[in-house]
């Protein structure tokens, strides 16, 4: 088996890293394992982050801006909270995604093959993003959708180009409208979901069943 990207897992817990250690580099991946927020701040030469939540010396969320200062690579958090708020708010901070425990192996192998593929693929690609018909060229900023030019106003153009820098990672409402609207209208949804919209109304063949402006409900967004 070819040798796979080094993975971090961050976590304490030694019924889930006695576990998690020889399942992954069983499937040829490179662990590095840290056990609380100190030895993960210390750790280099990763592709991506498994994060639990609940540390020794602090919350796990806490190594999320920390990274996001330095480093793009994909950040997979675990966690046993049940609180759709921590979701949330792990993923503004940063995380691409989440995950329940218990969860299964073949689940948590899944998600860091579709991170680890998305992170190569926008390397290869060179900021391109294409789904079926529909391609958006980061670089130019041009959208075409079976080779015809896409007219988008400046609101849905930004808001495409933002979801196209990580296509599958989820952008959360506020996400969102931070980065687009601005800070003051984090809570004004209802601009979001107009825009959105109008802008699955260009992008999809049939926008009441979307394939590529994806819903993640109560969350936020993302690229197919």
């Amino acid at each position: 088996m070819s040798q796979q990207p080094t993975l971090l897992l961050v976590e304490d817990d030694p019924g889930v890293y006695q576990f998690l250690l020889p399942a992954l580099s069983a499937h040829g991946y490179r662990v590095q394992h840290a056990r609380d927020l100190a030895q993960a701040r210390e750790a280099r030469g990763f592709a991506m982050v498994i994060l639990d939540l609940g540390l020794p010396d602090g919350q796990g969320e806490q190594f999320i801006p920390h990274l996001r200062g330095f480093s793009d690579v994909p950040i997979l958090v675990l966690s046993a909270r049940q609180d759709e708020l921590d979701k949330v708010h792990c993923l503004n901070l940063g995380a691409d995604d989440y995950l329940m425990k218990p969860f299964g192996l073949q689940e948590l192998l899944a998600r860091i093959q579709v991170a680890l593929r998305r992170t190569a693929i926008m390397q290869m690609r060179d900021h391109v993003y294409q789904h079926q018909s529909l391609v958006i060229n980061r670089a130019t900023s041009m959208v075409t959708k079976q080779g015809v030019p896409l007219h988008l106003s400046p609101i849905e153009h930004a808001l495409l180009m933002l979801l196209a820098s990580k296509p599958g990672t989820i952008f959360t409402h506020s996400q969102l409208l931070a980065q687009v609207w601005g800070p003051d209208y984090i809570d004004d949804t209802h601009y979001l979901r107009i825009h959105i919209g109008r802008l699955r109304a260009k992008l999809e063949d049939q926008p009441s069943s979307p394939q590529t402006l994806l819903t993640e409900l109560g969350i936020g967004y993302r690229l197919a």
